[in-house]
């Protein structure tokens, strides 16, 4: 009885993990960033993202732990070896986002703000209309050029790892499903 439990948590917590990548990943900036302003997206992001990436780190420590338990390293094939390395770097990839990659992007994305809403720009809706402003401002503003190459720089590194990650929780996923009487 415990031990489907245990199962029943493993699959519910994996399905969890593969189910807010998607929707954050795939869906929801998707969605926002044709709707709001630049800087109100930037903002969505600075709350969202910290709750997603250590919901993630969570969820990983979980089903790291539980595919451990029921699986000694000891014991493990071939197969089980490539999945728990899955897991283990799932939390890698979620800690480095959550801990140092998204709050570092983040701080740079507020510093980028600031001097656009000093030069009137980021209010609109998508770039369309300001495309020259914002280039006329990249060429005139060394520290706005700095900030954009750091935080693309930073946003690009997370999103590799948060990519990367879904791989992951999504093979781990597949796995699970194709063998589930060995979860």
């Amino acid at each position: 009885m415990a031990t489907d439990l245990v199962k029943v948590l493993h699959l519910l917590v994996l399905s969890f993990s593969w189910g807010v990548q998607v929707w954050v990943s795939f869906i929801a900036g998707f969605a926002l960033v044709r709707q709001v302003s630049r800087h109100t997206f930037g903002l969505v992001q600075s709350k969202l993202f910290p709750v997603y990436f250590h919901c993630l780190l969570g969820s990983n420590v979980v089903s790291l732990a539980v595919y451990a338990a029921y699986h000694p390293r000891e014991l493990l094939d071939g197969h089980e070896s490539v999945q728990m390395a899955l897991y283990f770097a799932a939390l890698v990839l979620a800690g480095l986002n959550a801990r140092w990659l998204s709050p570092t992007a983040t701080e740079l994305m507020f510093q980028i703000r600031e001097v656009e809403e000093e030069h009137g720009l980021g209010n609109q809706i998508g770039l369309g209309s300001q495309k020259e402003a914002y280039a006329k401002l990249w060429e005139r503003d060394p520290k706005y050029k700095a900030c954009k190459r750091m935080f693309g720089l930073y946003h690009g590194l997370s999103n590799l790892c948060n990519l990367t990650g879904f791989i992951c929780t999504t093979t781990n996923l597949t796995y699970a499903a194709l063998n589930l009487s060995t979860i």
